[in-house]
């Protein structure tokens, strides 16, 4: 089957966006300016899926566990997501991509929360592109969260115990309302997923690259689509099963 046929383009596509700090100490430039340019990237990535037909992109921006980076990194990053949602919002919204932050929001100072609510509200209605960014999020947190809500149910009356079942806890889970993660993309070299949708990727397809992110542009996302276009996808089943089911 064609890679462009709409069969084999990834629904919704998760990415880690390894080696910005790489790609500025290669250059000798501090580590800000890395993830400048990783901005960048992000700007190029969500026009690129939004034309290829993908439905939804989810973005790793900065994990639980980046609070622990130096003072300095993470302010510098503090003030690119602010100007990022000066900057890119108007274009998101007049393209019909929908903004949507997954994480724990409350951790951020009131302006920062306050403009990325604002955000969202202000492209809730877009439809060409769902474009999800995991700010202070951890796939843990997410899948804790979503037992800390059905025990709240179960404690209300509103469930019962024997009721819990992978079901019940995915309606709880960050993006249960968009498709399943299809292609998990990780730069940088690293080859593990660092505690990203732990939940969502069960089934995804994982694709690692050394690119780092400022590199990975549209032709880089052509090369994991056509990867994940070659794999058989068969969730459990046999090949066999497979084409008697096509």
């Amino acid at each position: 089957m064609d890679s462009d046929s709409p069969a084999r383009i990834p629904r919704h596509i998760a990415i880690v966006m390894d080696g910005n700090g790489r790609w500025a100490q290669r250059r000798l430039l501090p580590r800000k300016l890395g993830h400048r340019e990783g901005q960048k990237a992000v700007r190029a990535a969500v026009e690129h899926c939004r034309q290829r037909g993908v439905e939804a992109l989810t973005l790793f921006a900065f994990s639980s566990e980046n609070w622990s980076r130096p003072d300095d990194e993470v302010g510098a990053l503090m003030q690119l997501f602010v100007k990022a949602l000066d900057s890119e919002v108007d274009d998101l919204d007049k393209n019909g991509v929908r903004l949507t932050f997954v994480g724990d929001l409350d951790r951020f100072d009131g302006e920062l929360s306050a403009r990325m609510r604002a955000a969202m509200a202000r492209t809730e209605r877009n439809t060409a592109l769902r474009l999800n960014v995991a700010v202070n999020y951890g796939g843990r947190w997410d899948i804790a969260q979503a037992a800390r809500a059905l025990a709240g149910a179960v404690a209300r009356g509103e469930a019962k115990v024997e009721d819990i079942d992978e079901a019940a806890l995915g309606r709880h889970i960050c993006l249960t309302d968009q498709p399943p993660v299809d292609l998990f993309i990780r730069t940088g070299g690293e080859v593990r997923v660092s505690n990203f949708l732990l939940w969502q990727i069960a089934y995804a397809e994982l694709y690692f690259t050394d690119a780092l992110w400022p590199d990975f542009d549209a032709a880089a996302i052509d090369a994991a689509i056509d990867a994940y276009a070659r794999r058989e996808r068969r969730f459990g089943l046999t090949s066999a099963q497979l084409r008697v089911a096509g």
